[in-house]
């Protein structure tokens, strides 16, 4: 192939995303990405036995005779991946030589070693769909992550070692970057394909999503050994943009309205059209930065909700009807995919608090598996967190104020006063009455349960546990 590499190699290791690299890799034309192909137990994923006419003796005889077949069968520029612990003869051929493309794949030494052992536990190496994940604990042995975490900084500092002194410039990608388009249609450009792709197909799914102590059976023991190392992260959650065509604004007045879905967007734009004139709508980035022009002393606001009662409005409104609306495609694979037992025609007379304690509990799983992205459904906005939707609105608007629905009153008159206006009565609460009400299915678990999807909610917005309060 034309160009200044004759060849590619991923420079990865064990459960740092190198599966799902070689999927996206192997989406681009003129791009071939061949597995592990000098993986001692196998040629190229396992339970292969030969590759381009060669096997596993003849590839341990001459291992470059493998490499010269891959790029005499491929059409386009080969590749292969290739961890510390594969044939140490390749690597000093590829190393050095300016002609082989490097490509460079990091995780967290403790992600990966976490992750090593839960696939062990479970036999589960790749993961295509929630349904059919497997679920175990890693137990912390601290010598052994410290055996594993020294071989993989060793075999890192050798390869950067060899590409500094023979003045190659790798291109370096976290596991955290694997699902950004952006950043493989750059990997792309850096092997020489022009082609660009407008997303991928994610078909591999991330298989454990939660905070690291929850995957571990002994955290105690492993946070006395790692210390701060050990600490939880914040879940994984897709960004959101700004979804501008949702935010509303008083006709008669400066005050615009940022909505989360789940809170009390009817409530708040009948009090925006109190103002008289009605409300202004289906706002495009440019007609909002006319509003902000017109409106230079403006109070852009949104309100936020406890995620406790703003699952369960999401979970009512749009999972519990039966009607063929945008979410008629996501309750039907819920309930015939995910084993949510959502009623088919909608809760009858025989819905009880049990069945729909169930049915929600079973949404909150999905949900919190989508926008972890390990199902294929879409990471719809409706259970986002409210951090990540205000995240993407302030790309555009930074709100000027972050109100609470549980005293949306008293916010709402304080926003006016901020932007210089007499503010109308507040909207009486005329929340639509759930088949089940919230108070009659909450416990711990529930609770627990939704902290598990807004963890990010509690924390940023000091939410407690919910009481029966707005």
């Amino acid at each position: 192939m034309a160009g200044r590499f004759d060849l590619f190699v991923v420079i990865a290791g064990m459960r740092t995303g190198s599966n799902a690299l070689e999927e996206a890799i192997n989406l681009y034309p003129g791009l071939a990405c061949h597995g592990e192909a000098f993986n001692p137990a196998f040629v190229g994923h396992e339970g292969e036995t030969e590759m381009f006419g060669i096997g596993l003796a003849a590839r341990e005889a001459d291992p470059m005779a493998l490499i010269r077949a891959m790029q005499a069968g491929t059409e386009g520029l080969a590749g292969f991946r290739f961890f510390h612990d594969h044939d140490p003869r390749v690597l000093d051929a590829v190393l050095p030589d300016p002609r082989v493309a490097k490509v460079v794949l990091t995780r967290d030494a403790l992600d990966s070693y976490v992750s090593l052992k839960i696939a062990e536990r479970t036999g589960q190496w790749k993961l295509t769909d929630a349904k059919d994940r497997k679920v175990a604990r890693a137990r912390f042995d601290p010598a052994e992550f410290e055996a594993f975490r020294a071989a993989q900084e060793g075999f890192r500092a050798r390869v950067r070692r060899v590409l500094q002194e023979t003045g190659q410039a790798p291109y370096a990608i976290d596991h955290a970057e694997i699902g950004e388009v952006a950043v493989l249609n750059g990997l792309a450009r850096f092997l020489g394909v022009d082609h660009a792709l407008d997303r991928l197909t994610g078909r591999l799914k991330r298989q454990n999503p939660e905070p690291l102590a929850q995957k571990v059976e002994n955290p105690t023991e492993m946070e006395a050994a790692l210390g701060a190392r050990a600490a939880p992260a914040a879940p994984l959650e897709p960004p959101r943009g700004a979804g501008v065509r949702g935010w509303v604004a008083a006709a008669s007045a400066p005050l615009l309205h940022i909505p989360c879905p789940g809170g009390p967007a009817v409530r708040v734009e009948a009090w925006l059209a109190g103002f008289g004139g009605g409300v202004e709508r289906d706002f495009t980035q440019k007609t909002l930065r006319q509003w902000k022009n017109r409106n230079k002393d403006g109070r852009a606001f949104a309100v936020v909700t406890h995620p406790v009662l703003r699952m369960h409005r999401v979970f009512c409104r749009h999972l519990l009807p039966s009607d063929e609306g945008p979410f008629a495609p996501a309750r039907a694979a819920m309930r015939e995919r995910y084993g949510v037992p959502l009623p088919e025609h909608g809760p009858g007379p025989g819905w009880d608090a049990v069945a729909h304690r169930a049915a929600f509990m079973g949404f909150l799983e999905v949900a919190r598996a989508t926008n972890a992205g390990q199902t294929s459904l879409r990471a719809d906005p409706a259970w986002a967190s409210q951090h990540a939707l205000l995240a993407g609105a302030a790309e555009l608007i930074v709100p000027d104020a972050v109100l609470r629905e549980a005293r949306l009153g008293e916010g709402l008159a304080w926003v006016a006063r901020q932007a210089g206006c007499a503010a109308p009565p507040p909207v009486p609460d005329d929340d639509e009455a759930p088949p089940v009400p919230l108070a009659a299915i909450h416990d711990e678990a529930l609770e627990r349960a939704v902290r598990d999807l807004h963890n990010r909610d509690y924390m940023a917005f000091g939410f407690r546990p919910w009481g029966g309060s707005r």
